[in-house]
């Protein structure tokens, strides 16, 4: 029976500031950098031991994984990244803050762009390698996108999309390792999580505006041998 964890990653940079993130590569706070940690420390308390590890390209995923297998005692895990495992793409909203897009379009419009399944947000013009925002320059669409087929990069996305490009890497990697009976830790983000969560639990378009992931609290589900799921819980909740 193999074990299937969803960590998503600790409070970011951009988080704190109660900014859009999306793409663009932040850091995690010092508040996230405990709450990975947290996260390691629920994962060696709950005797979870993993065979493999995947994680997005973006920064604030990549440390939480790292930060919580160390805590875990497994910092040797092998792990994949992959630019399909990253948070959605918030398009125009990216650097934005979440209050002062409200004033400017309204809560009920900015409400729909973030908890939808399917309605896209502002979209991009173009890709842009760095972005500059509140006087500090951050990583976009850069050389970790390089193989990337260029039509396939968004410039903005909704959860529905989301799932449409986080599922074809679960097939291909993450239900290949489960399958073969493999623990598998996945830290991602809020949104990528999210989709895959819906894929697993069968969630509806309607009841997945619902669902909400924090910030470090790992999500563990034992699978049954068809990959169904026999228990969720949540550590640290």
């Amino acid at each position: 029976m193999a074990k299937l964890v969803l960590i998503r990653h600790g409070q970011s940079e951009w988080n704190a500031l109660n900014l859009f993130n999306g793409w663009i590569d932040t850091k995690l706070s010092d508040k996230g950098i405990d709450q990975a940690k947290q996260a390691g420390a629920l994962l060696k308390e709950e005797g979870l031991v993993f065979d493999q590890a995947y994680t997005s390209v973006l920064t604030r995923a990549i440390t939480t994984l790292h930060y919580a297998l160390e805590e875990a005692g497994q910092l040797y895990v092998p792990e994949e990244k992959s630019w399909r495992l990253n948070e959605r793409h918030y398009g125009a909203l990216q650097g934005q803050n979440k209050a002062e897009a409200a004033e400017k379009w309204g809560d009920d419009q900015v409400h729909i762009w973030r908890r939808s399944y399917d309605v896209l947000p502002p979209l991009l013009e173009n890709y842009e390698e760095t972005v500059e925002v509140q006087g500090k320059t951050y990583p976009a669409f850069d050389a970790r996108y390089a193989d990337v087929p260029f039509g396939e990069l968004p410039l903005g996305e909704n959860l529905k999309v989301t799932l449409e490009r986080v599922l074809p890497f679960y097939e291909a990697k993450i239900k290949k390792d489960l399958e073969e009976g493999k623990n598998v830790v996945i830290a991602a983000h809020g949104n990528s999580l999210r989709a895959l969560a819906k894929h697993l639990e069968k969630i509806s378009d309607d009841d997945i505006l619902n669902l909400e992931i924090a910030n470090g609290q790992p999500i563990v589900y034992d699978l049954a041998d068809d990959l169904s799921i026999k228990s969720k819980k949540t550590l640290g909740a």
